[in-house]
């Protein structure tokens, strides 16, 4: 297994980029000046993420014009009120179109700070600085961008690939335990959707990576970065296989909305999601009830939910549902497994069979 630092290439033709991974990179200067091609740079962060390692970050970027952003910390804050304070400090600062915007945080502040800069001028510059697990195996990566809606998330934005991803592996350690878990889960997604080998060393390292081992971390996220790197640099905007990396996402993005944002972590959202899909692939005859143990077993060692919330009925978790991005002509369409490492992307089911899959468990 290597461990330390990797660098990883999106291959988007001349819009390819390197993702890079290891400890104490966080403020290396020159990976900055490299992608950065005009003076002006704005840090886009939060109330959380600013006291550890905004300084360093503006440290770093000596010699630019810099400006920055603090945002407030939270699921609940990915909204367009909050995004319009990144286009008010471009506007007052008078940034020009060849200026760089910097997203130093989790999926929420990646994800807000690449919208941003897919609008102002019509496109500028970004790189991705994410400081959490999630953001570091998932949202930084693939150019997905947008806000959220109070009817359904992440259904306002714009496809928005950054210059480079710069993730350090060392700002772990100053995440918490739950939002760790919750960054494996998108990282458990990765083996089941296409990676049976990746599924089996999770398996047997997962207490290493919740341990914060650091060349466990260096490898699942490498492995997890290449795995979505392939996909996206084949289907970049998402119009066929790219949907893949949604397992879980339609029930949990309905969880997340139906319960309020903020209130469940996203990868929780997502585990819990990936724990029905399995249990729906098995009602469908696609999965045997062996591969299912294992998926729940190995989520449960990750310290994630495999349940939905009791406070959300089945039929109304099929209505939030059905305000989904995967939704096509009216019907709704579902990453399900036919083994581990082996998904697919569907509308061959009934709602009855999700309302019975989610019945079971009141049982």
């Amino acid at each position: 297994m290597k461990s330390v630092k990797q660098t990883l290439q999106v291959e988007l033709g001349d819009r390819s980029y390197p993702i890079y991974i290891g400890p104490a990179i966080l403020d290396n200067s020159s990976l900055y000046q490299r992608h950065i091609t005009g003076k002006q740079v704005l840090v886009v962060t939060n109330e959380t993420v600013a006291p550890l390692y905004l300084q360093r970050l503006l440290a770093a970027l000596d010699g630019f014009d810099l400006s920055h952003v603090i945002l407030p910390d939270g699921e609940q804050y990915k909204t367009l009120d909050v995004w319009g304070q990144i286009i008010d400090e471009l506007l007052a600062r008078r940034f020009s179109r060849n200026c760089t915007l910097i997203a130093l945080g989790g999926g929420v502040i990646g994800d807000m700070t690449g919208f941003a800069a897919a609008s102002y001028q019509r496109g500028v510059d970004f790189i991705q600085v994410p400081t959490t697990l999630l953001s570091q195996v998932d949202s930084s990566v693939g150019g997905k961008t947008g806000v959220n809606h109070l009817l359904g998330k992440n259904m306002i934005g714009a496809f928005h690939q950054p210059k480079c991803v710069i993730a350090d592996t060392a700002s772990l350690n100053t995440l918490d335990d739950r939002q760790l878990s919750s960054g494996i889960a998108e990282v458990v997604k990765y083996g089941l959707i296409g990676d049976l080998p990746f599924f089996e060393w999770l398996e047997d390292n997962v207490s290493k990576l919740l341990s914060r081992d650091t060349s466990a971390l260096v490898y699942a996220i490498a492995r997890s970065c290449q795995d979505k790197a392939d996909i996206v640099s084949a289907d970049e905007c998402e119009v066929g296989q790219r949907a893949l990396l949604n397992l879980g996402h339609t029930f949990g993005h309905a969880i997340e909305t139906g319960m309020g944002y903020g209130k469940w972590l996203h990868g929780d959202a997502v585990a819990a999601g990936m724990a029905i899909a399995a249990k729906l692939s098995c009602r469908l005859n696609w999965m045997d009830r062996e591969a299912e143990r294992r998926v729940v077993k190995l989520l449960k060692q990750a310290q994630l939910p495999v349940d939905p919330p009791l406070a959300l009925s089945p039929e109304r978790m099929v209505s939030l549902m059905s305000v989904d991005k995967k939704v096509m002509d009216g019907n709704l369409r579902l990453v399900l497994l036919k083994g581990i490492g082996d998904a697919l992307i569907t509308d061959q089911f009934e709602t009855l069979d999700i309302v019975q899959t989610l019945n079971e468990y009141t049982q």
